[in-house]
């Protein structure tokens, strides 16, 4: 697989990290009282968030291998990580970390292999 146009792929590491600020709007939406404003601005971003990545998602994979974006989409979980980092200041563990780099070597491995074919 030889990917003509390296444009789609930086516009899905792009969408991957617009999609990956959803899981921030749900989390902050958690911890409000429903059906309070900040509750449903929150969940509202949420939706909105939501609704432009499926309509991107669309046009990236009409230029992008499948099976190459799907295995992109794990670079959600750098993302997620760093989220939670700077926005809740939750903890890294190393487990995380190590567990992170376990599904990044996977994706280079099968994007790789996936170019040779």
């Amino acid at each position: 697989m030889v990917i003509k146009n390296k444009k789609y792929i930086i516009l899905l590491h792009i969408l991957l990290l617009v999609y990956s600020i959803s899981g921030v709007c749900s989390k902050a939406a958690s911890g409000e009282e429903f059906p309070s404003v900040r509750f449903c601005l929150f969940y509202g971003g949420l939706v909105m968030i939501l609704g432009v990545y499926a309509i991107f998602w669309q046009q990236i994979i009409k230029n992008l291998p499948l099976t190459f974006a799907y295995a992109n989409k794990a670079v959600g979980i750098f993302w997620t990580m760093l989220w939670g980092v700077l926005i809740f200041h939750e903890s890294l563990k190393w487990n995380n970390i190590v567990g992170a780099l376990i599904v990044f070597a996977g994706i280079l491995l099968f994007t790789r292999e996936d170019q040779h074919e």
